[in-house]
């Protein structure tokens, strides 16, 4: 078993759809237009709050332009970090797990597209943020995931080569990216995939619940 242990964000360590979810409907009461349902922002979370923004739009029929999603992304930013734990909770097992690594001085980060600040801004919310000796943004780098470089950074970070370390997700995203850096690859089956089973996606393991990394 590894020490150095790295997670992705949203869909693997913490289920941030409810305030994600709210946030959009928000922005779109913004411009008077209606709810969608959070199975559909289920659906579009981990691409991105303006690809999130752009379908709800698509699925209002709305035409969108890129200085409208700019306007509407600012709109949502402004809502959501003023909201973004009143829903998002730790995945069952994830506080537990997190914990019993660091006891056993388990090196630990956090890899995500989410951005810098708002990760960071989650993460202290949810009193997550101590146990992580590195946090890479989606926007820390000048590239993002399924790119192998903020794996590679957070790595570097915590002095540990890729193929030494382990990287834990729960999407195609995540394994494109280890793959791509050297790095092993867990998945987990109740993030963010867009419906895919994980078990399709050439995991190096396929875990029910963190707790099994104890």
């Amino acid at each position: 078993m590894t020490d150095t242990l790295l997670f992705d964000l949203d869909g693997t360590l913490v289920d941030t759809a409810p305030d994600l979810h709210h946030a959009l409907n928000s922005t779109l009461s913004s411009v008077e237009l209606g709810p969608v349902d959070i199975e559909l922002t289920r659906h579009w979370v981990g691409h991105g709050a303006k690809k999130m923004i752009s379908s709800a739009l698509e699925r209002h029929n709305e035409q969108s332009t890129d200085t409208q999603i700019e306007k509407l992304y600012s709109i949502f930013l402004a809502y959501y970090r003023q909201h973004i734990a009143i829903f998002s909770k730790p995945y069952a097992g994830v506080r537990l797990t997190i914990q019993h690594l660091a006891r056993r001085k388990c090196k630990l980060g956090v890899v995500t597209n989410k951005r810098y600040d708002l990760s960071k801004l989650l993460l202290r919310e949810l009193n997550l943020l101590s146990y992580f000796g590195v946090v890479v943004g989606g926007d820390t780098l000048s590239i993002a995931k399924p790119e192998p470089d903020p794996l590679l950074h957070a790595c570097k970070e915590l002095d540990t080569p890729p193929e030494r370390a382990m990287f834990v997700g729960d999407s195609i995203t995540d394994v494109t990216c280890a793959r791509s850096a050297g790095c092993p690859i867990v998945l987990v089956p109740y993030g963010y995939n867009q419906g895919v089973s994980v078990s399709t996606l050439g995991a190096d393991r396929t875990i029910e619940s963190l707790v099994e990394l104890i």
